[in-house]
């Protein structure tokens, strides 16, 4: 476990702050309020809105919660292998995850070590990617995309009795499961759904009727683009509870949206949260780098377009999560601040705010 200083006050040139960093005691400074906007990152003058949770790993993808009254951040943890960039995402070949806590948006950040290694699911073969979290049944349950042993993106679970870990993974993935990016949402009546998939490398194009075919490719622009899936779970929060089900994402006219329409359609990244008993569904474009979200009255939707929360932050890729906290609501994104390169990403946070009809004000992350 090792606590460190919250990198939003850093003002100096990147690569200046890594080397300090490395070298101060933990917690040696005091953490700065998150909040903080227009804060200078480097020496080329680029400001950013937020600045990144910790320097001493590369974290991306973060999904957190509040549990126990403390944030917890459940990131991916990118490393750099060497593996060429590609479309399909192949240079993200994470082996690990580290969970990050902290008690309010702003303070000091706990890295508390490594909570699964990919050597220890016994299904997996590669890229242990995006996850998420939940807790019932008095259990801390991790979901996790990773490929198995034919190069299939799998979800799995692991389980613990602490919301940092360790977790243990179960020796199957769950049954049905396939994609990438699991969003796990409890209603309020105590039910838990999974949301989940991902295009091109997330494979999500390669199943019909949750089937898999190997030789299904991108679709054309003309083509209906593919949906979102989701699915209940069961009681145990190890297997779905029902079919795995298309999300419909409707635009403002109600019409579904083709591939061409990728400003707007889904690319990966869901994630749900509910504000003012509305369900937000928001996710990422993909390829033009946006998040975006639509609502609904129902977890199944369907989810009518209303905005874009997130414009694109420096990388290619978007992945977020949308928590409250206190009385406040707050965003959790990455960008490549710190390195520069897709692959090695940072995770930040930025407080959220919604207008009186519930619409989400647009962020942009750098000015």
């Amino acid at each position: 476990m090792r606590t460190l200083q919250s990198a939003f006050a850093l003002a100096v040139p990147v690569a200046l702050t890594c080397l300090c960093y490395s070298c101060q005691p933990a917690g040696s400074s005091k953490a700065a309020d998150s909040t903080q906007t227009t804060v200078s990152a480097d020496s080329s003058g680029k400001k950013y809105l937020s600045q990144p949770l910790v320097s001493h790993i590369h974290t991306a993808d973060p999904s957190a919660h509040v549990f126990n009254g403390r944030i917890y951040i459940y990131p991916s943890h990118d490393t750099a292998t060497g593996i060429p960039e590609d479309d399909l995402g192949s240079h993200f070949d994470m082996k690990d995850f580290h969970i990050l806590s902290m008690d309010a948006v702003g303070g000091p950040v706990t890295d508390h070590g490594v909570a699964l290694d990919i050597k220890d699911i016994p299904w997996a073969g590669r890229q242990l990617w995006a996850p998420d979290a939940a807790f019932a049944n008095g259990t801390y349950y991790l979901y996790f995309p990773v490929k198995d042993k034919k190069d299939i993106f799998r979800i799995g679970v692991a389980t613990s009795d602490k919301p940092e870990g360790p977790f243990k993974a179960e020796p199957a993935p769950i049954p049905n499961s396939y994609s990438i990016d699991p969003c796990v949402f409890r209603d309020d009546d105590g039910k838990f759904y999974m949301y989940f998939g991902g295009i091109w490398g997330g494979q999500l194009q390669r199943w019909n009727n949750n089937k898999y075919d190997s030789t299904q490719g991108n679709r054309k622009a003309d083509d209906l683009a593919i949906l979102p899936r989701m699915a209940i779970l069961s009681p145990d929060m190890k297997h779905f509870g029902g079919p795995v089900q298309e999300v419909k994402l409707l635009d403002e006219n109600g019409q579904p949206y083709h591939e061409k329409d990728n400003d707007k359609r889904f690319f990966e990244a869901a994630w749900m949260h509910k504000y003012k008993g509305k369900y937000y569904f928001s996710y990422s474009t993909g390829d033009t780098h946006n998040l975006c979200y639509a609502t609904g009255d129902s977890p199944y939707g369907p989810f009518t377009y209303k905005g874009v929360i997130l414009k694109p932050v420096e990388g290619w890729t978007s992945h977020h999560s949308i928590i409250e906290k206190d009385g406040k609501w707050y965003l959790f994104y990455h960008d490549v601040q710190l390195s520069g390169k897709t692959y090695l990403r940072n995770v930040k946070v930025t407080e959220l705010h919604y207008n009186e009809d519930g619409a989400i004000q647009t962020i942009n992350p750098s000015v």
